[in-house]
């Protein structure tokens, strides 16, 4: 019997040779979109998944309770750690690690060798907790000393060629310290969100002469809980744990999973607002709905050529065949298909994977493990199942006798199931390419925003060694290089690294009330390095002495401390008496996502990390291998490190970006796909019209009246569609540009461009059915029937 089906579907495939390509392009199209998909998502659900315990693992998670709402960071103070394994017997270890902003790059030396890599601090019990395994070196002794480093194996290997060779070696930490080399850890794996080239002991943090207090947030604490603890219990006990220590706290604690801190970054007001895992659920959607399209397709051109298989089914009923053995012949043929779809989609899969990795920023693999064989094969299986279901069940159910009679019995309502598969699939492309449409609108607006700066032409710099004890001098000479407009120095960057704060003061402060604001250290001439726009008052300049103890505020924190008249207002900043000399128009230093912060800068002479150069248009290629040398030249051994301000801003957006990127081909292969489907049902319906069309055309029907009555039918289909699309894709793109705090309007617009286009390509395609119909012989068709 098997073999009977066999040699019928090489037979058909054979007989339908373009039915059977169009119907394999399409489903092998949509497999490897699936597949695709499943590979990013399968990569996405398991970063940070790499922990040995990681159910017991969590970050302590901070909400800054503020007057007008609740701002959530994983900051905490560094002293938490020691506090909480102390105290709460629930918490089995606990350490802190120093997050980015404080240890982001360090040029380590050994020989001829200087290389900038990212370090971290950590507490003594970090192995401990975070489970790498150590090449050499003890794991529970590894970061008990001080002036110590452990390396990464990569980081190793490129300073003494092997790990082995690393230990008990000196090296130099920014040409000033010597650390003695005490383990060497494994590469932390290509799921780890977070990446770090070596640790330091966090004592050697605290030599830093960093303010340690209860109101200093400045490190990410990690616990471990005892096994079968209640995190309910531990939040509740936790939760006011800092105000215990310091009554004047307005911040609650409570724990996160740390593997959840990749896919569930975003709070809002103290409440988790999901993160990036709307983007895996968003492509997980896309990949059912290309399926989904992908199969209807299938079943369209299926019963498209159900005439010119009636005639076999009607003999092999009346030889004896059951409704059963018709199925399970369909069945199995649409499964043949699948596979030989799902081999061809491996083939695009295998092509098209680097081009995919390029765009979403992995390194995925067609890896053939049991799980992803099972996978596919349960994708393949179905999507033969559920793409050979109505042809199954539509070609069996007719009667024998009827057909070999020539009167054909229609089975009830398959004439409105495969109008409504069309209207279903162009409902699913329309969202689609609205929701394409209106993110690429969101990207251009966030791209184009004047965000109260200009972040074009400007650049930052690390300042590392004599540099940042020294910084006025390479400003100085920085400015005297021709392309040069504006230089100044700064204590972060813009798009990351600043700090906030609430140890702001003012007259006329309720009490209980609490603000964060951002604060950074600069320079002369840094708000005219970004082009800011001073609404009130001043800037800092060298013709006033006092300005050491001024500070620039934001137009958002003149509002916060309710100050009409802002210039000259004393303020308390960090126990300091400060005046307010200038206020800048409100700017967006985060993502758009997030509101404008009340910002404060405050005058800092010197000793700054950063470095900022504004460079005339058009002179970035001449301007920066000179402000390299100069940097070479005043700072040696140190390795050249600069990001353009722009470039920055984009990359906060990078998801957003690659989102975009993604669905526009993903929408234009959705609608590729329902052509093909809308192709064979014009195609059937042509077919089973032939005969009327040819009484029409001797009555006298012209080519043009041919064509608008088979395009007319199809035409009220999409038009239903976009009817049933157009309030769905309103609904998700107004939930997508919620996540912004600042995002463009929906226009009439997009859902008349989607329409549009909806209709365009209907109209070619069956047009293109139509004009075959009008086209043809009546005297050759009414012969034949």
């Amino acid at each position: 019997m098997w073999h009977h089906h066999l040699l019928v579907f090489y037979r058909n495939a054979l007989r339908f040779k373009r039915t059977f390509i169009v119907n394999l392009l399409g489903l092998s199209s949509g497999l490897a979109c699936a597949l695709l998909i499943y590979f990013w998502i399968q990569d996405e659900l398991h970063m940070d998944h790499f922990l040995e315990d990681e159910d017991r693992i969590y970050t302590v998670m901070e909400n800054h309770h503020q007057t007008n709402r609740i701002m959530t960071v994983e900051a905490s103070p560094g002293i938490l750690a020691e506090a909480l394994r102390e105290e709460i017997p629930e918490i089995e270890d606990a350490v802190q690690i120093v997050p980015e902003f404080y240890s982001a790059a360090f040029t380590l030396s050994y020989g001829e060798q200087n290389i900038k890599g990212k370090g971290e601090y950590a507490g003594k019990s970090f192995f401990d907790i975070f489970s790498l395994n150590l090449i050499t070196g003890n794991r529970e002794t590894a970061l008990q000393e001080n002036n110590i480093i452990v390396l990464s194996r990569n980081m190793a290997t490129r300073l003494f060629g092997s790990p082995q060779a690393a230990m008990g070696k000196a090296i130099q930490l920014n040409h000033d310290k010597s650390l003695a080399v005490r383990g060497v850890f494994e590469d932390l794996p290509s799921n780890a969100d977070s990446k770090f080239d070596f640790l330091l002991p966090y004592q050697m943090f605290i030599d830093r002469g960093v303010f340690i207090h209860w109101d200093n947030h400045n490190t990410q604490t990690l616990v471990k809980l005892k096994e079968g603890t209640d995190i309910n219990k531990v939040n509740a006990k936790i939760e006011n744990f800092i105000k215990g220590k310091f009554p004047e706290s307005l911040v609650t604690l409570f724990l996160k999973p740390y593997a959840e801190r990749y896919l569930y970054g975003t709070y809002k007001d103290g409440k988790l607002a999901d993160g990036r895992i709307e983007y895996v659920r968003l492509f997980g959607w896309i990949a059912i709905f290309i399926l989904l399209i992908a199969c209807i397709n299938f079943m369209n051109l299926s019963t498209a050529k159900a005439t010119q298989r009636i005639k076999e089914i009607s003999v092999k009923k009346a030889i004896g065949a059951s409704r059963k053995t018709i199925m399970q012949q369909y069945f199995l043929e649409s499964l043949l298909l699948a596979c030989v779809a799902l081999f061809v989609a491996v083939l695009i899969v295998k092509i098209f994977l680097p081009t995919f990795n390029e765009i979403t920023g992995k390194d995925l693999h067609l890896r053939f493990s049991i799980s992803n064989m099972a996978l596919m094969l349960g994708i393949t299986i179905g999507t033969g199942l559920l793409a050979g279901s109505y042809p199954a069940i539509y070609l069996s159910g007719f009667q024998p006798i009827a057909i070999l009679r020539g009167s054909m019995l229609k089975i009830g309502g398959e004439k409105w199931a495969r109008k409504s598969l069309v209207v279903l699939q162009f409902v699913l492309s329309i969202v689609l390419v609205v929701g394409v449409l209106v993110t690429y609108r969101q990207i251009r607006f966030i791209q184009e925003k004047h965000l109260g700066f200009d972040r074009s032409n400007v650049v930052f710099l690390n300042l590392d060694g004599e540099l940042l004890k020294d910084g006025n001098h390479f400003i100085s000479q920085a400015r005297e290089i021709k392309g040069v407009e504006k230089a100044a120095l700064s204590g972060g960057g813009v798009v990351s690294e600043y700090g906030t704060t609430i140890g702001v003061e003012w007259k006329g402060k309720q009490a209980g009330e609490s603000v964060v604001f951002g604060q950074q250290g600069i320079s002369y001439d840094f708000i005219e390095a970004l082009g800011m726009e001073l609404a009130q008052g001043r800037s800092f300049s060298r013709q006033f002495p006092t300005d050491s103890q001024g500070l620039i505020i934001n137009q958002a924190a003149a509002n916060a401390m309710h100050l009409d008249n802002p210039i000259g207002q004393e303020i308390q900043f960090w126990g300091e008496k400060k005046h307010i000399i200038g206020v800048v128009k409100d700017f967006n230093y985060a993502s758009l996502h997030t509101p404008i912060y009340p910002w404060i800068f405050r005058f800092k002479g010197d000793r700054m990390p950063r470095a900022v150069v504004k460079i005339a248009k058009g002179q970035e290629q001449a301007v920066m291998p000179r402000i390299q040398k100069l940097y070479e030249d005043l700072n040696p051994g140190f390795p050249f490190e600069y990001n353009f301000l722009d470039v920055q801003y984009d990359q906060m957006y990078t998801s957003e970006i690659r989102v975009a990127i993604l669905s526009r081909y993903f929408a234009g292969l959705a609608i590729l796909i329902s052509c093909l489907g809308l192709f064979g049902l014009s195609a059937y319906t042509a077919e089973r019209r032939m005969k009327e069309i040819s009484i029409r055309k001797i009555l006298g029907s012209s080519k043009s009246n041919i064509v608008l009555l088979l395009t007319g039918e199809f035409t009220r289909l999409v038009v239903i569609a976009i009817i049933l699309a157009i309030p769905l894709s309103y609904w998700i793109s107004t939930n997508w540009l919620q996540t912004f705090e600042y995002h463009v309007h929906l226009d009439l617009l997009y859902f008349l461009a989607a329409a549009v286009t909806a209709l365009l390509i209907s109209w070619l395609t069956v047009g293109f059915q139509a004009m075959r119909a009008a086209d043809s012989n009546p005297v050759k068709i009414l012969n034949a029937n």
